[in-house]
């Protein structure tokens, strides 16, 4: 817990300024309103029997005390305004942070995680932590100092309540240390739950479709009612612990301010000589004083609760943040173009040590040929994909483009010479336009609406109410056949020298799918492609087609090879053509 405050502390940093005002404030304000029980003291004694009040101190003392009761409560005010922009500052700059982490991450951490999971340390885990953490910091501070004033002042009072009030203090300290260590493994698992049942929403209506589809409606809410009741009792327990501390401690501080009070008045009357001679005002202060120096143990029980939770949520953040991201090569050369002659010299890679997959694999492309590789689901075709661009990397041999390894190469610039489009869509909330041009953004109107065009696209667009500054989203309404247009549009406008075609027109009818099918064969024209598909009649005119069986190459050839070779491409070919 120590070290992940201290991490905390570091963000906040650059804006230490108003962490400096807030101390300062929080010194003012509690100065100020330590004078107020003194005030209070010295109005009792202007008051001393009946017929025998001085009212002129009594009026002065009075609006000396409304003065500082103001200036106490400006201050307050102040400190408030302070932490709470040191609190939105230091989280605006974490999230930031975690952001970017994100983008720095290989496909292979993102994959492995859930994403509802990854969204919720993203946003309510970096409020949580600010909330409980930078706010609670605020009013352990303060309690500190207030500790430590009204201390010395009641020690200016009298001695020997004081040091009675110390040795009574352990007490409250002890029960509020107990409950904080029982809390601290609830609100972990709290935490972690919290972030299960984001996964598991974002998962179930992320695909209501398939949900419906598969009439699963009971047995999601059957699953969701299991984690939601872990969830509830999780939380439950935690806050049974959060809300045991501050009646607990109270009820020890009430037993210490019971035996102030009857020790001081017993001394006031002359019962306990020992003690010393104390005026009514005077115990009127005292009382005030050992009231504010217990009240804090009261708070201070309550922000351990939040402490708590608020850590346990930043050690899921720092997770991340501490997560290796992807080797940085920034000094590695700079592709800026490329003939598109590709080589993979027996490459051997699995997703799991314990899974292979790709066992030495080989094959080579000429520079504009066009490479189809079919299979059955799983066999390795996208993941040849995956290790092409590099989103995993290969554990064994290597990829060569133009006859130098890949990996000489920065990832970013390898990327850019590929255009790829999968058979899963994805449109970002935005214009019509701006998600043509999301690969080329300085593209003209000009550019963008001619490559809709070459797709067959224009015509839907203009039929939508501003054409193409339409606003548009994943859920705005679109087919998928029309998304996945959009997303090929993007490909044509961005004109890289290699393709990748991952099932690309899967969605689409099959008279537009030959219409786009001639736009792609021009933009293939002079660039080496690969093209996954299971509709066999799409990669008929491939230069060259790769059949792969459980991570390898089991037949190659041209179209008219395989099917006079009789293996499993004919029967495949077959399967679809046949009568």
């Amino acid at each position: 817990m120590k070290e992940v405050i201290i991490r905390i502390l570091k963000y906040c940093k650059p804006y230490q300024e108003y962490l400096i005002l807030t101390i300062l404030s929080t010194l003012a304000g509690v100065s100020l309103s330590l004078i107020v029980p003194v005030l209070i003291g010295s109005a009792v004694d202007y008051a001393v029997a009946e017929q025998n009040v001085n009212f002129a101190g009594l009026g002065k003392t009075a609006i000396l005390l409304a003065g500082v009761v103001v200036c106490s409560a400006l201050f307050q005010w102040l400190e408030a305004l302070f932490i709470n922009r040191l609190a939105f500052g230091t989280v605006k700059d974490l999230r930031s942070e975690l952001t970017a982490k994100l983008e720095e991450m290989s496909i292979s951490y993102i994959d492995g995680n859930p994403r509802g999971d990854l969204i919720a340390r993203v946003i309510p885990d970096i409020e949580i932590l600010s909330d409980g953490l930078l706010q609670g910091f605020a009013q352990l501070f303060t309690g500190i100092v207030t500790i430590l004033g009204t201390l010395m002042l009641m020690l200016t009072v009298n001695v020997k309540i004081t040091v009675l009030v110390v040795l009574m203090t352990p007490l409250s300290l002890i029960v509020a240390s107990q409950i904080a260590r029982l809390s601290h493994g609830a609100f972990q698992k709290q935490s972690a739950l919290r972030g299960d049942m984001g996964a598991l929403t974002e998962e179930l209506i992320g695909n209501q479709k398939i949900v419906k589809a598969f009439a699963y409606e009971k047995r999601a809410e059957q699953k969701f009612s299991i984690m939601n009741q872990d969830l509830s009792q999780a939380g439950l327990k935690a806050t049974f612990f959060a809300s045991v501390s501050n009646p607990a401690t109270r009820f020890v501080n009430n037993l210490i301010y019971a035996a102030v009070g009857t020790v001081g008045a017993l001394g006031a009357v002359g019962a306990f000589p020992w003690i010393g001679v104390m005026s009514v005002g005077k115990l009127t202060s005292f009382l005030a004083f050992a009231n504010q120096y217990t009240k804090p143990f009261n708070e201070i029980s309550g922000v351990i609760a939040e402490l708590q939770n608020a850590v346990s949520c930043a050690q899921r953040v720092f997770e991340i943040l501490d997560a290796d991201s992807e080797p940085d090569d920034s000094d590695h050369e700079v592709l800026e173009s490329c003939k598109g002659e590709l080589e993979i010299r027996n490459i051997r890679f699995s997703y799991t040590p314990d899974k292979p997959l790709i066992r030495d694999f080989s094959m080579y492309a000429y520079a504009g040929q066009k490479i189809a590789i079919v299979g059955k689901t799983g066999c390795g075709k996208s993941t040849i994909i995956n290790l092409l661009l590099r989103f995993y990397e290969i554990q064994d041999g290597e990829i060569l483009l133009d006859h130098v390894s890949t990996k000489h190469y920065t990832r970013d610039s390898l990327r850019q010479q590929f255009g790829m489009v999968l058979q899963e869509t994805w449109i970002f909330t935005g214009t019509v336009a701006e998600n043509i041009s999301y690969g080329k953004p300085d593209a003209t109107r000009e550019e963008i609406e001619q490559a809709a065009k070459s797709v067959h696209a224009h015509s839907f667009i203009k039929r939508l109410p501003y054409g193409y500054d339409t606003i548009i989203s994943d859920n705005s309404g679109l087919s998928q056949g029309q998304k996945q247009l959009l997303c090929i549009a993007r490909i044509m406008l961005k004109d890289p020298p290699m393709l990748i075609l991952d099932e690309a027109t899967s969605s689409i009818d099959l008279r537009t799918e030959h219409k786009i099918q001639r736009a792609f064969e021009k933009l293939m024209q002079g660039r080496t492609s690969f093209i996954i598909a299971h509709r066999l009649s799409t990669i008929q005119n491939a230069d060259w087609i790769l059949v792969m069986q459980d991570g390898n190459i089991t037949e190659q050839g041209s179209h008219d090879m395989l099917i006079s070779q009789n293996g499993y491409y004919a029967e495949l070919y077959q399967s679809q053509f046949a009568g």
